[in-house]
């Protein structure tokens, strides 16, 4: 490898030294590749990287290829001349180049180009490594994302497949009259989803400040302001561990509907999601791990209650009180971590993950969490211990979207608020802070409306089969490296 570096150092400086720019700003009327290869003949312009060289003296064969694809180019000395043949002589593998020549067939019958002029755009130094696809440790993946993305076309598929779903969603939300909006990054209270906040100081005005776990409170602002359909699609960030479904920072799609309920946008999603799996995958069954998941509608729809009554023989709703739920979920023989669960809420969410998310596997809708796990619901008509909510879950327990009917009665929200509050001095880490900004403007008046969120990751995850979040996100979160 330090071989390789010195000889592409020593080209460098020659290059230099001979008077031509490594690293030239300017770049010239070029053709895609992809457009190119569908001629049959005529003089064209195309700029790549070299993916493969050989050479013969007098005549040189590589391949060039840029981001639509591959193609071979054929450098004559006898068609160039001596002086722009020699930079031939600079060339490696990896380097970017601009060729302009003319179409032919070559014996063989590949499509090839009779270059007749050369220009390098960049002079790469290291060489690409032999061994990548062999690596066991991902992390260097991650980390070396710019190599992962010249070498593994997978990795650059599946980015290529999360562009998609987000140009997908855009365009979809739009033809159905949602204007696309954006709210705080940062901002002074954290809200709208249970979650713990990441902090941060302002130095100029001296007061602490909060990445966003979810734009839900300034998106419903703006229902108030009177924009009846808007969406946003843009960053979250939440203070929580990692694992194989979980980033800090991910990517979410949150929209608000004045005058629909949760169970409208049941069905909604009905339509969405399949529409989407079918416009990108061209079916509705797919594979992802060990399972084939078929987004077909209607979809399985099971109340929170009674799926975690079916899988661990406990009624949540029996047990009020967080120590009498405890004993039954210790003498059930369930095991959950209870240094970290202190408050009910958060017992009965653990108690879910454990005994029954993992068991979904087909596209299902869970409804009617309780109603202290989702504080800005409304509460349902026949039972205001439950909320009108429903999430998708399928694929072992991948928690797609989560949707509810919005809360718009300020004195009750307030109340709920509170509870929150309380639950916090207990150590619910996740509950809710009281936002007075809010409750005002729900006092000017928010009409019924439903609000519906999904992961962007979780939708490339699934679509692309891969178990780990990491590979659908460009630069994943990683624990620094000792200095």
């Amino acid at each position: 490898m330090q071989k390789e570096e010195q000889s592409r150092n020593e080209k460098l400086e020659q290059m230099q030294n001979s008077g031509l720019n490594p690293y030239p700003s300017k770049v010239g009327k070029r053709q895609k590749i992809s457009f190119v290869r569908k001629q049959k003949s005529g003089d064209f312009n195309i700029v790549g990287k070299i993916v493969s060289l050989r050479s013969h003296g007098k005549s040189t064969f590589l391949d060039l290829k840029d981001q639509s694809g591959k193609m071979q180019v054929f450098f004559r000395f006898d068609e160039m001349g001596e002086k722009e043949y020699e930079k031939i002589s600079f060339l490696d593998l990896g380097d970017y180049i601009a060729v302009s020549g003319s179409l032919f067939d070559t014996k063989s019958g590949e499509l090839t180009i009779l270059a007749k002029n050369l220009q390098i755009l960049a002079k790469t130094l290291l060489p690409l490594p032999d061994n990548w696809y062999g690596l066991k440790d991902t992390e260097i993946r991650y980390r070396k994302r710019f190599l992962d993305l010249i070498i593994n076309k997978n990795a650059k598929n599946n980015l290529i497949l999360r562009s998609k779903i987000i140009s997908y969603l855009r365009h979809y939300m739009e033809d159905k009259g949602f204007m696309e909006v954006e709210t705080p990054v940062l901002q002074s209270i954290p809200g709208g989803a249970a979650a713990k906040p990441f902090k941060t100081h302002y130095n100029i005005l001296n007061q602490e400040m909060y990445l966003r776990i979810a734009p839900e409170l300034y998106l419903k602002r703006l229902v108030v302001g009177g924009f009846e359909k808007v969406f946003e699609i843009g960053k979250n960030f939440r203070n929580e561990g990692l694992s194989h479904m979980h980033n800090p920072e991910f990517t979410m799609m949150e929209f608000y509907w004045a005058y629909k309920d949760y169970n409208y946008l049941m069905k909604f999603t009905q339509k969405l999601i399949p529409d989407l799996v079918k416009n990108l995958k061209g079916t509705l069954k797919i594979k992802y791990g060990k399972n084939h998941i078929d987004f077909t509608p209607p979809f399985k729809k099971i109340a929170f209650d009674e799926l975690i009554k079916n899988d661990s023989k406990i009624d949540i709703y029996k047990f009020p009180l967080f120590e009498d739920l405890k004993q039954e979920v210790i003498k059930q023989g369930i095991d959950l971590n209870f240094k970290e669960i202190t408050a009910w809420p958060k017992l009965v969410d653990e108690l879910y993950k454990k005994v029954s998310r993992p068991k979904i596997i087909q596209p299902t809708f869970v409804i009617d969490h309780p109603l202290v796990l989702t504080p800005l619901a409304k509460a349902k008509d026949d039972d205001p211990n439950k909320a009108q909510r429903f999430q998708l879950v399928l694929a072992g327990g991948i928690e797609l979207v989560n949707a509810y009917s919005e809360q718009n009665d300020p004195q009750k929200q307030t109340e709920t608020f509170n509870e929150q509050m309380s639950l916090k001095k207990e150590g619910y880490e996740e509950g809710e802070t009281v936002d007075n900004n809010f409750i005002e403007a729900l006092k000017y008046g928010l009409p019924p409306t439903a609000g519906w969120g999904m992961g962007i990751e979780r939708m490339a995850m699934i679509l692309s089969d891969q178990y780990s979040i990491k590979e659908v996100i460009p630069f994943p979160t990683l624990k620094n490296l000792p200095r």
